[in-house]
């Protein structure tokens, strides 16, 4: 086990040196050109709230030069919410024009709203299906603008799309929000941040639904299932999508991927800056990981802090910290800001405990990797306890973020002392194994065309079905095919060389063709196709030999047997 650091041998200025020289040598990557969407919006805006608020809110939007809204209306103007009898009639008189429905509580609840700036779309039930408010309110296609003073939002959403507020109209920052609402008018770009490989994706195979990590941490709803008539697939909505990173972060395949940067390159940077900064002569490096907007708006960390400046905190996972601590970090430390979605701060918690559990397994100190609150300096700039694990970095080839993130632990490994055991992660971590019945697997392959890497693979000359634990994903889609039942997924971490090992599972004799003695398929599979058609019209009696034939010696023995008995071609 490494030994405290001395804190009089670390030097801060020569740390600082190092820091800028690595700096200099290395630049961090951004996207120049990324690809992008575009929003168009007029100002049509729908005001959805109590009369009173939602007229008051209707004057500010007209004032503002904005085109007259539409209101939907949940409890009228009354004495009570109006004040004086003059301050309503004014407000009536100033909005008299405006579009108008009023709806029961039970309609509000509901209400449905779809879309994002320039293309909301929003439906109420009714007796022939559903009411398009737009067209009805407005005589359009759809609202540019929503404003939603509702006591409970309709869209409950920690990120809601872009042209969709809510809020109180007595919240504190209701005229700034507002303001902001009404500028929305216009044609506005925003970076398409993110890229999928459906090839590998592991969300569904064979009409089973497998991984479904991204669908859980998105905090904007932007990342959906889609059914198709066979096949389920997932899409990513670019228009309200907000670039938080973390569907990329929690997709094990890679095939979702954050652009800007790409987790690669990020990556790459990554272990040339801890190269750099070493060749310089720094001592104890701790990377940061923070959002560019929290590292801009505070004052400079200390020499050996190297901050990894974020598009986003969720567009780097427990891979990259890992991956900092491979190359020679000798801490990782996670920034978090204040008002970050729940549903974020949940997802780092994730990460940090599947980041320390693998630390543990490896036999590393998992405190190596921890939480930073924003403006904490004397955490941030604290020195390690510990030095660093390497001196050498992993050799990361290629983009497939499985690949390299088991060359980051097979590293790491290398550098601690694994205790050969299975360990336990956090749930839904994508590490694990597969149990097989060998009694029940007929080795028919289902398995293998379903998944989506690597993990399971048949055999090239003999019937036998291999595993490699390495690159399983443990999204299920395996033991959902499998017709036998025969899997059963073995969720942990083996802290052993053999996960990067292929295994035979499960292996057989292959069966010969009885007429030209060309294996075809395993005894088992034979014999359980024998027992499920032993009834079928179709093999009855001397028929059912055919089963024991190849594909091509079956079809000729079919046209033999027309060609002795025309009068059979009509059983078929």
């Amino acid at each position: 086990m490494s030994q405290r650091i001395d804190v009089t041998s670390v030097d801060d200025d020569r740390n600082r040196q190092a820091r800028e020289a690595a700096r200099r040598r290395v630049s961090w990557p951004v996207n120049l050109s990324p690809a992008r969407v575009t929003y168009q919006s007029d100002g049509h805006a729908l005001i959805l709230g109590n009369e009173h608020d939602a007229r008051l809110a209707a004057r500010v939007l007209q004032d503002r030069g904005l085109a007259p809204p539409a209101l939907l209306i949940t409890d009228p103007l009354d004495g009570d919410q109006g004040g004086d009898d003059k301050e309503s009639q004014a407000l009536l008189s100033d909005t008299a024009g405006l579009a108008c429905q009023a709806l029961s509580r039970a309609q509000a609840r509901s209400l449905s709203i779809e879309g994002y700036l320039g293309r909301f779309s929003v439906s109420l039930p009714d007796d022939e299906g559903s009411l398009d408010l737009a067209r009805a309110l407005g005589e359009r296609a759809h609202f540019d603008l929503i404003l939603d003073l509702g006591a409970t939002p309709t869209l409950a959403l920690e990120l809601p799309p872009p042209g969709y507020v809510a809020l109180s109209w007595h919240a504190a920052d209701r005229d700034e929000r507002i303001e902001a609402l009404a500028a929305l008018v216009g044609e506005f770009d925003k970076p398409r941040y993110f890229q999928i490989d459906h090839d590998i994706c592991a969300h569904a195979g064979s009409g089973n639904t497998g991984c479904t990590r991204c669908l859980e941490v998105c905090p904007a709803d932007a990342v959906a299932s889609h059914q198709g008539r066979i096949e389920s697939w997932i899409e990513i909505d670019p228009f309200r999508c907000h670039g938080v990173g973390s569907c990329s972060s929690a997709c094990p395949t890679g095939a979702i991927q954050f652009r800007l940067p790409e987790t690669a390159r990020q990556q790459d940077t990554l272990v040339a800056w801890l190269a750099a900064y070493r060749d310089a002569g720094g001592t104890a490096p701790v990377v940061r990981f923070a959002e560019a907007d929290d590292l801009n708006a505070e004052g400079e960390a200390a020499g050996h802090v190297l901050d990894v400046p974020l598009e986003e905190l969720g567009a780097a996972g427990h891979d990259q910290w890992l991956t900092a601590l491979a190359a020679g970090a000798a801490e990782v430390r996670i920034q978090c800001r204040a008002g970050m979605p729940d549903r974020l701060s949940a997802f780092i918690d994730d990460q940090l405990a599947q980041a320390r559990a693998l630390l543990q397994a490896l036999g590393h100190s998992p405190e190596r990797i921890g939480r930073l609150s924003s403006g904490d300096e004397a955490a941030r700039d604290a020195l390690p306890l510990e030095p660093s694990l390497a001196s050498a970095p992993p050799v990361l080839e290629g983009d497939g973020k499985r690949d390299r993130l088991n060359v980051v632990l097979a590293h790491l490994a290398g550098l601690g002392e694994p205790d050969g055991r299975r360990h336990r992660m956090p749930a839904g971590a994508a590490y694990g194994d597969i149990a097989v019945n060998r009694d029940a697997c007929t080795l028919c392959m289902a398995c293998v065309s379903n998944c989506p890497t690597p993990a399971l693979a048949a055999g090239e000359d003999t019937p036998l079905l291999s595993f490699r634990e390495a690159d399983c994903v443990q999204c299920g889609l395996c033991a959902e095919a499998c017709p036998e039942e025969a899997i059963t997924l073995v969720p942990g971490f083996l802290a052993d060389a053999t996960r990067h090992e292929r295994q035979v599972r499960h292996e057989e004799e292959a069966f010969a063709c009885t007429q030209c003695g060309k294996p075809f398929a395993t005894v088992s599979t034979v014999r359980a196709i024998k027992a499920k058609l032993a009834d079928h019209p179709y093999f009855a009696g001397n028929a059912i030999a055919r089963l024991e034939m190849c594909e091509d010696c079956r079809v000729r023995d079919v046209w033999q047997d027309m060609a002795r008995d025309p009068e059979s071609q009509l059983k078929v």
